[in-house]
């Protein structure tokens, strides 16, 4: 009897778990509600879960991708249909480069011998450990002065004259320096997560592979790679993810043309005017791709998270 009594749950542990299940999903139920009430239902609080829904917000929020012009708009402010387009430009490549830079660096500090590869493998997680409020002093003005190309310069007065535009040609305000600035941030996580993977395959199939004639990248790319799958999804997953949903770089760095969608929620708040319906509907609209992304990897991001665990 005893034995029985002591295998069932502690009630407090259901009432632990459903905290943590509402913690984690009860903002998500009260964003996507209130993404579908008007402003002044979500100001007041008192219509709670009985409302007339309405879509104007995300017609607000979609007005420059709509085949319609709403009819309760007189102008479109948000613009989030390019927003997107420049997240998903980012956040894709961003992602892209990270893995190709990552998986290969990763696989020379855990194959190869050479001089302070300790210290290499403990930089790149020191690394990530820095903070990115405190790169964004440096890099904005890196890339604002530094790296850039004068336009009375052979190569920036080639492109100053080919592709239009004034000033000089900097990495500030374009895809390619937000790019950049995500591959160097999300580059030491990538690295350090595929190593546990990378040491994990076994010697002797390289040698084999070795043997039967294939040369290092062959090696690499035929036996290696196919074998560290799961690690390669689960470091995609949080590279996009810290790439899709970052706002304090992007926000330094980009302009008009290539802000995300995170700035344009925040820009979308005045000192006079917040329009938390419009904000609901969008942040809804932000979430959509990484949910979809994350429910498609769902098994990858399992046997990543779950490997090197000790098997008892």
């Amino acid at each position: 009897m005893s034995s029985a009594s002591n295998d069932r749950p502690n009630p407090a542990f259901y009432a632990l778990l459903g905290t943590l299940i509402f913690m984690a999903i009860g903002p998500v139920v009260l964003m996507f509600v209130n993404s579908f009430k008007l402003d002044i239902d979500i100001i007041s609080g008192t219509s709670g879960l009985f409302f007339l829904p309405t879509i104007q917000n995300y017609e607000a929020a979609l007005c420059d991708v709509l085949w319609y012009e709403p009819e309760h708009l007189d102008y479109c402010a948000i613009r989030f249909g390019g927003a997107f387009k420049n997240s998903i430009i980012i956040a894709l490549i961003s992602t892209v480069l990270t893995l190709v830079i990552g998986c290969m660096a990763a696989y020379g500090i855990t194959r190869f011998r050479f001089m302070g590869r300790d210290t290499v493998s403990f930089a790149t997680l020191a690394v990530r450990m820095v903070p990115p409020a405190v790169l964004l002093v440096p890099v904005f003005g890196l890339w604002n002065n530094t790296f850039c190309l004068d336009r009375d310069g052979m190569i920036g007065g080639f492109i100053r004259d080919t592709f239009g535009g004034r000033g000089d040609v900097c990495l500030a305000g374009t895809h390619s320096g937000i790019i950049l600035i995500y591959v160097a941030m999300n580059l030491p996580f990538v690295i350090w997560i595929l190593q546990s993977f990378i040491v994990q395959v076994p010697r002797s199939l390289e040698e084999a592979a070795r043997v039967d004639g294939a040369n290092p990248f062959q090696v690499f790319y035929m036996v290696v790679l196919p074998l560290i799958k799961p690690g390669l999804a689960a470091a995609a997953i949080f590279t996009f993810r810290i790439a899709w949903n970052e706002y304090l770089l992007a926000s330094a760095l980009a302009d008009r043309d290539t802000k995300t969608v995170p700035i344009l929620i925040v820009n979308n708040t005045s000192e006079f005017n917040i329009e938390w319906g419009v904000i609901m509907a969008t942040g809804m609209l932000l979430a959509i791709p990484p949910i979809i992304f994350t429910l498609i990897a769902s098994k990858q991001i399992i046997t990543g998270m779950t490997a090197g665990a000790v098997k008892g």
